[in-house]
């Protein structure tokens, strides 16, 4: 009977790098695929990509959460505070060319997108900052911000939708409100 026996310090120098780096990899890569599928977030990812009838192209990247049973406005996404418009990372708000927003300027590019709700009237930001977790916020990286309608919905919206149309209308929908700013 032939009895093999492994010791790792029997092996020359370039053997134990080897085995060392290949066990890092396999535990990286098992990592990896056990992270988790982003779907099944309780607020899973959603995008809009719309080109308007202008050429421009408007693509949304964001997260919705959902009511449950919350009051929007008190509980979640309160009234008067800067909120991530969405959930988990931050929002992204990109366009392929120099657009106004709201009649204000906005360069081609990806931007952060903040917002403030409020009654009757909700501030929408775009930010330079947007490959992030979208809890981080500093002001001092806003780029533009839009004082945008805040009006009540006539149907309520359980999961936070934001909707994009060929004229360039962007809406933000949740429970009873929705705020709307045009893109041109």
């Amino acid at each position: 009977m032939i009895v093999y026996s492994w010791k790792l310090n029997s092996y020359p120098q370039n053997m134990k790098n080897f085995f060392v780096l290949f066990t890092v990899l396999c535990f990286t890569a098992l990592g990896a695929c056990a992270q988790q599928d982003k779907s099944k977030r309780p607020s899973p990812p959603a995008n809009v990509n719309v080109e308007t009838s202008s050429g421009v192209t408007i693509t949304i990247d964001y997260s919705r959460p959902s009511v449950k049973g919350r009051t929007v406005g008190k509980d979640i996404a309160p009234i008067g505070e800067v909120w991530r418009t969405g959930a988990n990372e931050t929002t992204t708000f990109e366009i392929s060319k120099d657009v106004t927003i709201d009649g204000k300027a906005l360069k081609k590019g990806k931007y952060g997108l903040h917002s403030i709700p409020g009654e009757g009237t909700s501030t929408i930001i775009f930010s330079k900052d947007w490959d992030q977790w979208g809890t981080k916020y500093d002001e001092k990286a806003d780029v533009l911000r839009v004082d945008v309608p805040t009006v009540e919905n006539s149907e309520f919206v359980e999961q936070f939708t934001i909707t994009v149309d060929k004229e360039g209308l962007v809406q933000l929908l949740w429970g009873n409100y929705k705020a709307y700013f045009t893109v041109k």
